[in-house]
C-alpha cells in the first residue's frame, strides 16, 4: 500500500500469471431462459490458468455462464490445428474488455483453413 492508504498500481494482486496471446474468439451463451442466446466474436487480450480476457463489440451481460471457443497458436504433433473450448461465467465488462473465469475447459481439433501470413508453432505431443 502506498502512505496514503491507497494501493500501489505497480502491485500484481492477481493470484495466476496472465499470458499475452491474442487471438480469434467466438462465445455464446448457455443460460437457458425466455430470452434467446447471445454470440459473437473477437480477439483475445489475455490469458490466465482461471481466466480469459477479450474484446468484442458485442459483449454478453455480466453474470452470464457463457462457451468460448479460441483459434490456439500451436499446432499438435506439429501437423494438426487446434481451438481451446471453455466455458465459464462473465465476471465483468470494461474498458479493457470481458473477463471470464473458467470453469472448465477442453482442447479439440479444428478444421483446416488457409492462413494468411500466420505461422503456427508446433505443440510437441505427451
Amino acid at each position: 500500500m502506498a502512505g496514503d492508504g491507497r494501493l500501489d498500481p505497480a502491485v500484481e494482486r492477481r493470484a495466476w500469471k496472465r499470458y499475452p496471446i491474442e487471438q480469434e474468439v467466438t462465445y455464446r451463451t448457455l443460460d437457458r431462459g425466455i430470452e434467446p442466446p447471445e454470440s459473437g466474436s473477437g480477439l483475445t487480450v489475455n490469458f490466465s490458468s482461471r481466466g480469459v480476457l477479450f474484446r468484442t463489440d458485442q459483449p454478453p451481460r455480466s453474470g452470464k455462464r457463457v462457451e468460448l471457443s479460441i483459434s490456439w497458436p500451436a499446432l499438435l504433433s506439429g501437423t494438426c490445428l487446434l481451438k481451446f473450448v471453455a466455458q465459464g461465467r462473465v465476471v465483468r465488462i470494461d474498458d479493457c474488455g470481458v473477463a471470464v473465469r473458467i470453469e472448465q475447459y477442453e482442447f479439440r481439433t479444428r478444421r483446416k483453413r488457409k492462413y494468411q501470413g500466420s505461422a503456427v508453432a508446433p505443440l510437441a505431443a505427451h
